[in-house]
């Protein structure tokens, strides 16, 4: 018999349950605990990232160039679409980030009309420490798993985000 104690879920289903029983309500609790963990862990990255001045916005803008690995640069255009991001959403980042001396924009050297937006050092130091202590706060909600279960949950995840959503790079 199971003995993991229940969550909100489990109560939102047994509601469900109560009335409307003819209702087959899996996808609700797969979905409803993705979304619950997702804002739950969403909070707690926001809290790693405000050590460091940054927003997880910011966060995703800094990793998105610090990935790209060097010289750090892309275009506001490349870091929109990374990011799904409209570009009136990506200037007001790019905006604090560069008031912030995170980054910088310069002309592109190949397109007069176009921008390189590129990590200054200050930018790459800091996108690496809070990428660590992203990583550290992500690695300590996953100690409730061992590691056979962590890498389940992540083939498991990849092979409905891969049928739903498509995949792509994200942070």
């Amino acid at each position: 018999m199971d003995q993991t104690p229940g969550d909100p879920v489990d109560a939102i289903i047994g509601q469900w349950a109560a009335v409307r029983p003819d209702l087959d309500t899996a996808a609700m609790e797969v979905f409803g605990r993705i979304f619950r963990l997702s804002r739950a862990m969403g909070d707690r990255m926001e809290k790693a990232y405000a050590d460091y001045g940054i927003s997880r916005g910011e966060f995703d803008v800094l990793a998105t160039l610090r990935r790209s690995g060097e010289p750090y640069t892309l275009s506001p255009r490349r870091l929109s679409a990374t990011l799904m991001l409209t570009t009136g959403g990506m200037t007001g980042r790019l905006d604090k980030l560069e008031a912030a001396g995170l980054l910088r924009r310069s002309p592109d050297p190949h397109d007069r009309r176009g921008l390189r937006v590129t990590l200054t050092e200050e930018g790459l130091r800091l996108i690496d420490e809070a990428v660590g202590a992203g990583l550290a706060v992500q690695a300590e909600a996953l100690t409730a798993l061992n590691e056979r279960q962590t890498s389940q949950l992540a083939e498991l995840l990849r092979q409905l985000l891969t049928v739903t959503a498509g995949s792509g790079p994200s942070s």
